[in-house]
């Protein structure tokens, strides 16, 4: 290479380098170190802070504040991962926030996020909230497929939205401050109760001469293909036709359920796992229509 395309080549990395905003992060914790790495190794300018300042001097590259309100002056875009939003309340609560793009990543009921939102306004802040649907180890792994929901100010994702996505891929979901936390808990929700589900089914063979590891894959199969079938039910949902296209109707199932609870007695298994869930088809089946899916059991719950 020539002196000069030496040159030209420094002079393309420093524009790039220059051209990145800046950005504060608040909290340190697992998440929070995965995603300040991200975002050091993407080139872009980091100030960091967190409670307990030897996890903050362990991010190589990044600018330590001594406190949130030195951090959150350093940069146009602060982003927070904390404990919970008490946490958040805490560390900003004698912030200067005005003028400010704050995206929070803390982990938040839909109204504490809400609530969070009108409180960053009133202090002259944008607000952004966000869900993330990742472990620490798949931040800045596209493959992995993590991503963060983010909801609020449309207007600031849209700014943000390259730096937002270095660590993880982004779906916005609404202007609704809420609509990050409630998707984050919805789908977390689905996830324990298949979690569940599991471990019903690794219990009944638990004593029995078969070998998990040869049974999972069987597991993983079956789950997989009948987890297809919230797309019927988010139909249903929409339509409010909880007999369009059902295979296995209600009365079907709840005939069904004595083997499986049967099963479980056989096996010593306790059935809290799926009798809760048993009991409330047998509720939709009294009043409701045996014709129908299982859908009708999501109105059940709603109170």
């Amino acid at each position: 290479m020539s002196r000069s395309e030496a040159w030209s080549s420094l002079e393309g990395m420093t524009r790039n380098s220059t051209s990145k905003s800046p950005v504060t992060l608040l909290g340190l914790g697992a998440m929070g170190t995965a995603l300040a790495r991200t975002w050091l190794a993407a080139g872009y300018p980091l100030t960091v802070w967190n409670r307990t300042p030897d996890r903050a001097e362990a991010v190589a590259g990044a600018k330590v504040a001594d406190s949130a309100h030195e951090a959150v002056a350093a940069s146009g875009l602060v982003v927070v991962c904390l404990l919970d939003d008490e946490s958040v309340g805490a560390a900003l609560a004698d912030v200067d926030l005005a003028g400010k793009d704050l995206v929070n990543l803390t982990t938040t009921t839909p109204a504490q996020a809400r609530a969070r939102a009108e409180w960053a306004e009133g202090r002259g802040a944008r607000y952004l909230d966000g869900g993330i649907m990742a472990v620490p180890p798949m931040i800045g792994v596209p493959e992995a497929g993590g991503y963060v929901f983010y909801s609020g100010s449309r207007e600031l994702f849209e700014v943000h939205r390259d730096a937002l996505a270095v660590p993880a891929g982004t779906r916005y979901v609404g202007e609704d401050a809420g609509f990050a936390a409630l998707h984050d808990v919805a789908l977390l929700s689905g996830m324990y109760g298949m979690f569940a589900g599991a471990a019903h089914a690794f219990a009944l063979i638990r004593r029995e001469d078969i070998d998990p590891v040869a049974f999972a894959p069987l597991l993983a199969d079956w789950l997989a293909a009948m987890a297809q079938g919230v797309h019927g039910t988010a139909a249903q949902l929409k339509s409010g036709d909880y007999t369009e296209g059902v295979v296995s109707n209600l009365a079907m199932q709840v005939a069904g359920t004595p083997t499986f609870l049967a099963t479980a007695e056989g096996q010593g298994v306790s059935p809290e796992l799926i009798e809760p869930y048993f009991a409330l088809m047998r509720r939709r089946l009294d009043v409701g229509s045996g014709e129908e899916d299982l859908t009708g059991v999501v109105d059940l719950l709603l109170r």
